[in-house]
């Protein structure tokens, strides 16, 4: 079960509208808000690399208000 960290910009003054939204998308596991270059960082879970995918690309980036994400994909060691 893939899981990865998506580190979001928001549009300015957007920012806990776009965390209450990526909150009710399944898949997201965790959700907080940073201070630094991207505003929201966001943990999710999919049940495969696909769904992982779409999960990112068409439930995150597709919110509105979500100017940009960058994907960090979680191994074990």
């Amino acid at each position: 079960m893939p899981r990865a960290f998506v580190l979001v910009n928001a549009e300015s003054g957007a920012e806990e509208q776009v965390l209450n939204e990526l909150r009710a998308v399944e898949g997201v596991e965790e959700s907080y808000f940073s201070y630094g270059v991207y505003d929201i960082i966001v943990k999710v879970k999919a049940d495969d690399m696909e769904h992982l995918r779409d999960l990112v690309t068409h439930k995150i980036r597709s919110l509105r208000k979500v100017r940009s994400t960058l994907t960090l994909i979680l191994t074990e060691g």
